[in-house]
């Protein structure tokens, strides 16, 4: 940074009179741009550009375009309270096509091509792992929503959904302990987070829990054929189904466990991958009585997120639904702008350096923090699926610190 001593060239202003403290508590003085910006990005005196990478079309878009709106959404209110550094914040929008190599490819675009200061990106962990070498090489900084398996932490990353200490291992302990379950059955999508989480809920079940994992199933991303997979679970008769289908293949599964009798009165089910995004898709009354395993809800009955859901829906429509993933989207602009902020500049590495120790106590889940790891201190919540499409939480942890690398599961 220069001297401070530009008060009276008039060159160092405070933008917008630092807008009363902002929604969000942060102020956002006005740093000029060979202070802000010494990396060769995509930023002048007034503007800062990002990138968005999602998957808005293919299997994937049921889940990604609810953080698509929640990133957007974010950015708007930012931008209306003055931006960042005074700059106001610019999209390129690009669509991962929930193809992994497009998802490279538009990673390298946005970096090098476009030089965007940040990128808010990626659902599933393919994707995440396709573009993980673009960032590191290129040295962008992405702040990835989704809830995964861990075993991974990168300097160029921001996770600000749960690893797996934070999901999985609290749930079975949770159905293990409320309904008994002894016997699990485990059914996912055929890619890393779905084998990887299973891999780490066996560990726990056999090691920790003491349980039996009574069948084990994986199937391509998009299928919607599970016939004979619900003919095993109903032959198996396990104490507890836990499940990670992810994308559009949850409305086909959802709908066919309901048409073959398989219901909440008769078998235990519990989801790592079902939010109120697809549970729109699969309707409320084809999984009520299911459980979820998430750290935000939308029905979370806090003064935080009433002005998220209300400000989400004057902006979607009021038939629009928020699940974890989209919420977790939602903190990644307001994180990047407290850090920027706090590093006073847009330089990658000083952002980084600035980001652990980061609060958001206006955050709709309640409060998180980012650790030095790169994760979130959040809760878990155990949510009961409703008729209606939103869940009923039933059950809800302390703050978890995030262990990315689990002794023993890895």
């Amino acid at each position: 940074m220069h001297s401070n001593n530009r008060g009276s060239t008039g060159r160092f202003v405070l933008a917008a009179a630092v807008m009363s403290m902002l929604a969000m508590g942060i102020g956002s003085p006005r740093v000029w741009a060979d202070d802000a910006n010494t990396t060769g990005l995509a930023i002048t005196s007034s503007e800062v550009t990002v990138g968005q990478l999602h998957s808005a079309t293919g299997t994937m878009a049921i889940s990604e375009t609810g953080s698509i709106q929640a990133e957007r959404l974010a950015i708007e209110q930012i931008n209306a309270q003055g931006g960042v550094l005074g700059r106001q914040i610019k999209i390129i929008q690009e669509d991962g096509a929930s193809d992994w190599p497009t998802f490279a490819e538009k990673a390298r675009k946005l970096l090098v091509n476009d030089k965007v200061a940040t990128v808010f990106g990626c659902w599933t962990s393919a994707s995440r792992k396709a573009v993980l070498p673009v960032f590191e090489q290129q040295n962008g900084l992405l702040y990835y929503p989704t809830f995964y398996e861990g075993l991974e932490q990168s300097k160029n990353v921001i996770y600000t959904g749960q690893e797996a200490t934070q999901q999985i291992l609290a749930s079975l302990d949770w159905i293990a302990k409320t309904k008994g379950a002894k016997s699990f059955y485990l059914i996912g999508s055929d890619y890393i987070w779905p084998r990887t989480a299973m891999k780490i809920a066996r560990k726990h079940i056999e090691n920790v829990l003491h349980g039996e994992v009574v069948g084990e199933d994986y199937y391509p991303l998009g299928n919607t054929q599970f016939g004979s997979l619900i003919n095993k679970v109903k032959l198996k008769k396990p104490d507890a189904v836990f499940a990670a289908v992810v994308g559009g293949s949850n409305v086909a599964f959802y709908k066919q466990l309901k048409a073959a009798g398989v219901t909440a009165a008769k078998q235990n089910l519990l989801t790592i991958s079902v939010t109120e995004d697809e549970l729109l898709g699969i309707g409320g009354e084809n999984m009520a009585g299911f459980f979820a395993s998430m750290k935000y809800f939308q029905s979370l009955d806090n003064p935080n997120n009433k002005a998220f859901v209300e400000a989400f829906k004057a902006r979607y429509g009021a038939n629009a639904v928020i699940g974890d993933v989209t919420q977790a989207a939602y903190l990644g602009p307001w994180l990047w702008k407290a850090a920027v902020e706090k590093a006073g500049s847009f330089d990658v590495d000083k952002v980084v350096a600035a980001s652990p120790g980061i609060e958001l106590k206006t955050a709709p889940e309640g409060y998180v923090k980012v650790h030095e790891n790169h994760h979130l201190w959040s809760r878990t919540r155990i949510g009961e699926a409703q008729a209606d499409g939103q869940f009923k939480v039933i059950e809800e942890s302390e703050l978890i610190e995030p262990n990315p690398f689990p002794k023993g599961y890895q």
